[in-house]
């Protein structure tokens, strides 16, 4: 047997001592089971493809671990650190439980834990790991009732004035996944998504639990945390309803789909407490179903995810259709087209889904001609449109712009709506201070009802914004490579050689996002801006091996109608397609 061989066995017999001892000390009997089958097929004399399969999913199993940060920690379910299972599930509250022990102070006080999860695929076990080793920590826990919402949790870390909230969710992900989300509560906190140092510390405190063994010797309580009554959901559906008042025209037929997920009942009853009553929802998606068996991928983003929900709109004649993704936090919204409506290439022939800039601009329109105090900002992430800066201009209003992720744009002082692209909406920083689909919902049914009343819709008032502001369009450019490192490199070319025209528009400014400044802190990305006032921004995906790029042109309307905006759309169109174009050779990712 060769050096090498040998090399292979030895590192072999480690992972097989790994999984063994990790199947010992876990709790979870089917994921234990399921390791050490792994492991007699690797070490058995079985067809080599199954040796082989077995081999490289031990391999992976066990090749690092997942990540705590900013997001928490997400993953694929099944045995291992680099899974998500009750094992990392229990390490990652006794580390959370240290970090607010040390950050919240002695016995006298216990750090107080609320606890929420969603209906996916282990997630009430994971949220029951959580609280009995939090309590068994020393600290007070509260878990949620039932299954419910992200922005449920993130608005009972606030109304509770709890020192921490932990979500069990894999948000939008595949059935397969499932995830760990942490909130902070306390001043500067309030209920945000934890951002550094916190994600460090706490990830630092994970790390000290120890392995599998530590993990399984931990003080867990058997009892002990409260089961939280249904006044803490009361008290989001009441806030949530009160987005929209109680007054206002009510007339508007809406299609729902919650997407398989947890948010249909909560965001029925919300609508209903508003006074839109008129609502359908597509009753193959209505349930709760981890296998989200309708969907392909159960985001409202994705082509093909709301083919049921448009299908029932055609046949009632709504008004609106919303989609939530499975917990709830993001918002999606697609109108019928009007007379004269060009449809989008690939599209339905009769409705439009809505972009998230365009959501977001409409909201922050919206609210801004309700009323909103002086001083009040209208924040957006990085690679989102500009639009909603000029929106604020146009009302006397401050504008901000933050690194992407609600756990930067939630902190902005003065914070009275925020959004990002990717179909998250803060309505009610004072109340949920996390995206939240359920009241942004809430937002655009008022918007839509009262656009209607007067013989209009959601279009027109895109309309008006591109007569006011130029026509503001905005699609992405998405890259994925099999070897990560080519990212770095393709980043590297651009920051040295970025190029010197975008769509026959020259590039006037390069703005290395890496440098930080004094709107932002550092962060690995590149904002390319053109004389025509088209703007790219290029950042390496922070779970994929993906380059993503957001893009953005603006085109002057030349005339006062909506013919002269279709004309603006349709050369946005082609400016857009010529953005990508350039830059997607600038990138040169696809050999």
């Amino acid at each position: 047997m060769s050096a090498r061989d040998d090399a292979l066995a030895a590192a072999r017999a480690e992972r097989r001592d790994a999984a063994l001892a990790w199947a010992d000390a876990d709790p979870d009997e089917a994921t234990a089971a399921t390791l050490r089958d792994l492991v007699a097929r690797a070490d058995g004399d079985g067809d080599l493809p199954d040796v082989l399969e077995a081999r490289a999913e031990l391999d992976d199993a066990f090749d690092g671990g997942l990540a705590f940060g900013t997001a928490g920690l997400r993953g694929r379910l099944g045995p291992g650190p680099n899974r998500m299972n009750r094992v990392v599930v229990r390490r990652a509250a006794a580390g959370l439980s240290a970090y607010l022990l040390e950050r919240e102070g002695g016995p006298e006080s216990p750090p107080h834990v609320v606890v929420g999860y969603d209906a996916r695929h282990g997630s009430h076990r994971f949220a029951l790991d959580t609280v009995a080793v939090v309590v068994g920590a020393g600290l007070r826990a509260s878990l949620l009732p039932r299954a419910l919402p992200t922005p449920v949790l993130a608005g009972a870390v606030r109304h509770l004035g709890a020192d921490a909230g932990v979500m069990v969710t894999a948000s939008h992900n595949p059935p397969q996944d499932n995830g760990y989300k942490v909130y902070l509560g306390g001043p500067g906190e309030e209920g945000a998504q934890i951002v550094p140092p916190a994600d460090a510390r706490i990830a630092a405190r994970i790390d000290a639990v120890g392995g599998p063994a530590a993990v399984a010797a931990l003080p867990t309580a058997d009892a002990g945390w409260d089961v939280l009554g249904e006044d803490v959901v009361d008290a989001y559906a009441d806030g949530a309803a009160d987005v929209a008042g109680r007054a206002g025209p009510r007339d508007l037929r809406v299609v729902l789909t919650p997407l398989h997920g947890v948010g249909g009942e909560l965001v029925e009853r919300v609508l209903r407490t508003a006074g839109f009553t008129d609502l359908r929802t597509v009753a193959e998606q209505a349930a709760p179903d981890p296998d989200f068996p309708t969907t392909a991928f159960p985001n409202p983003e994705e082509e093909g995810a709301l083919d049921l929900a448009l299908a029932l709109a055609d046949e009632v004649g709504a008004d609106v259709v919303v989609a939530n993704d499975p917990d709830a936090d993001r918002c999606a919204v697609a109108v019928p087209l009007r007379e004269g409506d060009e449809p989008l290439p690939g599209g339905h022939p009769r409705w439009r889904q809505l972009t998230g800039d365009e959501v977001g601009a409409l909201l922050g329109h919206h609210l801004a001609e309700r009323g909103l105090p002086p001083g009040s900002v209208l924040a957006r992430s990085v690679v989102s449109s500009d639009l909603l800066a000029r929106v604020a201009a146009a009302h006397g209003l401050e504008s901000a712009v933050t690194l992407t992720g609600f756990k930067w744009i939630s902190r902005v002082p003065g914070l009275a709506f925020g959004y990002e692209e990717a179909l998250g909406y803060c309505v009610d920083p004072a109340a949920v201070r996390d995206k939240d689909g359920i009241s942004a919902a809430v937002l655009v049914a008022e918007l839509a009802a009262a656009e209607k009343a007067r013989g209009r819709g959601l279009l027109d008032v895109l309309d008006d914004l591109a007569l006011a502001h130029g026509l503001h369009a905005t699609a992405p450019l998405t890259l994925r490579v099999l070897d990560p490192s080519r990212i770095a490199d393709a980043m590297a070319r651009l920051r040295a050689e970025p190029p010197t025209t975008l769509a026959g528009s020259d590039v006037v400014a390069v703005h290395d996002l890496s440098a930080g400044d004094d709107e932002l802190p550092p962060t690995d990305g590149l904002v390319l801006r053109t004389a025509d006032g088209a703007r790219v921004v290029v950042r390496p995906s922070g779970t994929e091996p993906k380059l993503k790029s957001y893009c953005e042109v603006v085109v002057p309307v030349d005339g006062e109608d909506a013919g002269a905006v279709r004309v603006a759309r349709r050369e946005a169109a082609r400016r857009l397609d010529a953005v990508r174009a350039d830059l997607r050779a600038a990138l040169a990712l696809d050999a």
